[in-house]
């Protein structure tokens, strides 16, 4: 039944997925378009491409069963933070002055912004390599999970899943570019609404109502608590859950597949909308993950150990849905789908277009070559390719090889690379005309080499045991490293700033020029 019930709601989606692309490839015959569908996209598909992005798989059943196993209900804060932090806090602070220069400077990407922003070519290039480093990881991330859902009404190999899912997000991103991607986030949203609602619903039910379900998780025991921990305000661990709520809230600050939807936004309107259709789709998708997942440890069953008997998080959400009815579980193989789909359409799209604009084209333009619209669009799309069948081919290669532990690791440490280096100096470019080129370099080695010490540990290639104190606690885990990495950025770019040689007033002063040019607006807007 529920076999069934999943292949007929795929195919459907399959089927408006391509149909979307194909639709606005009309859209995407230049880089503009391509790339930020012409700068003119509204508040609803940008707020829920924003969301989509943010969320995927790894979230629904990784991090829900992660978390929710250690943390209990208390989990809910990191749903929260995502909302309020990663989605109304960012959308005021950082969307509209986007929007506004990197218009002005003509920066169709975050290391395009970097070498225009400071008149650096080699910070461009910079920025590109990071980009492309540490976002393969993530991309291969977006299948985890999938397999074990998928194995829960299909008798299918998980590579068959993994090569569906690549090639069809492949073909309507390549046939529509960023519109493609939008409308489809936006369609792949409100599956996500609708799934996760529906999820929790049956959950709740399943275990005899919200009541019965919290007193029954109160009554499970954990270090130092006889009951209550998992169903208390803030948990267990407290601190853990802070860095947690750092890490993936302020994380979407510095993540060029996040801030760019904020190049494309059409009008001053549209970012007031967009700010509150993001925040409440935040507040549905993360914060009902997490409390989902708060209740894992009322599926304690064998099947989520390993042999050794290590808690397989991956495996948490999963058994919880075993025990839901089949439309419920085909719901939730829809949802999943959607969640990874719509993330992997951002990264691949935001790494071939880094990679193209940014690394290419300047190679290119160093050897007195000129590359044409519909050349660097042709060359985006290839690149498209090669990211999705390497992110497909890890994440083949990790299921066969569980054994192979560097790429879960490299995963956890790509979000706090990518924000640790890029968000300090993003955010105070946009606001500061002080920042100086030395502060983006040393807070790019400072980001990614954080990130790199912590994969080398995490791999046992170097041990911090002997380290003193505050190393050791930076570098105990890639939450703890990546959210001290992000702060960390935020310190040193003001600090190397105020002792490092300044860039020219005047070419500053010209780029901060757009932010005071005037405009007439409507007085629902401002008043006189």
């Amino acid at each position: 039944m529920a076999a069934t019930l999943s292949s007929i709601l795929l195919v459907i989606f399959f089927a408006v997925m391509i149909a979307v692309g194909i639709y606005t490839r009309k859209n995407a015959t230049d880089v503009n378009g391509f790339v930020l569908g012409g700068r003119s996209v509204g508040p609803w598909l940008t707020a829920f491409a924003f969301g989509t992005s943010y969320f995927s798989a790894v979230i629904f059943v990784g991090y829900a069963g992660q978390f929710g196993w250690l943390f209990g209900l208390a989990a809910t804060w990191a749903g929260l933070g995502n909302a309020f932090i990663g989605s109304l806090l960012a959308w005021n602070v950082l969307g509209r002055r986007t929007r506004i220069m990197t218009q002005a400077l003509d920066a169709k990407t975050m290391p395009d912004y970097f070498g225009k922003r400071f008149n650096s070519t080699a910070l461009k290039v910079a920025a590109s390599i990071i980009v492309f480093i540490f976002l393969i990881p993530y991309t291969a991330s977006l299948y985890n999970g999938l397999s074990s859902l998928f194995g829960l009404v299909f008798d299918i190999p998980y590579w068959v899943v993994i090569l569906v899912m690549a090639v069809l997000t492949g073909m309507y991103v390549i046939f529509g570019g960023y519109m493609a991607t939008a409308i489809n986030d936006f369609i792949q949203g409100i599956i996500m609404l609708f799934g996760i609602t529906a999820v929790i619903l049956a959950v709740l039910h399943d275990n005899g109502g919200l009541l019965a379900a919290t007193q029954a998780l109160s009554a499970v025991e954990a270090d130092g608590w006889t009951g209550g921990a998992f169903s208390s305000f803030f948990g267990p661990n407290p601190l853990f859950l802070l860095f947690v709520v750092i890490l993936t809230s302020l994380g979407t600050w510095g993540l060029p597949q996040m801030v760019g939807k904020f190049y494309s936004i059409k009008s001053e309107n549209d970012i007031h909308k967009g700010t509150v259709i993001s925040t409440v789709f935040a507040i549905i998708v993360a914060g009902g993950c997490y409390f989902l997942g708060g209740f894992g440890r009322l599926y304690d069953a064998p099947g989520i150990y390993s042999e050794s008997g290590k808690v397989l998080f991956d495996k948490i959400v999963p058994s919880m849905l075993s025990t839901l009815s089949p439309i419920i579980v085909a719901v939730v193989i829809v949802l999943v789908l959607s969640a990874s789909m719509s993330t992997l359409s951002s990264l691949v799209l935001t790494s071939s277009s880094t990679f193209t604009l940014d690394v290419i084209k300047p190679a290119m333009a160093s050897k007195n070559e000129e590359m044409s619209e519909k050349k660097q669009v042709t060359i985006m799309r290839a690149f498209i390719v090669v990211f999705i069948i390497i992110s497909a081919v890890i994440a083949v290669v990790k299921d066969s090889h569980p054994e192979l532990t560097f790429i879960a690791q490299m995963m956890g440490v790509s979000w706090g690379a990518l924000a640790g280096a890029f968000l300090a100096p993003f955010l105070y470019g946009l606001y500061w005309k002080g920042v100086t080129k030395a502060s983006v370099v040393v807070c790019f080695i400072w980001g990614t080499g954080l990130a790199t010490i912590q994969f080398f540990i995490s791999l046992g290639l170097i041990s911090n045991e002997a380290w003193p104190a505050a190393l050791k606690f930076t570098t105990q885990n890639s939450i703890y490293s990546g959210a001290i990495a992000m702060i960390g950025g935020l310190i040193i770019v003001p600090i190397v700033s105020l002792i490092s040689k300044k860039m020219e007033a005047k070419d500053v002063d010209k780029m901060f020029e757009c932010f005071e040019e005037k405009v007439t607006v409507a007085k629902k807007e401002a008043l006189d």
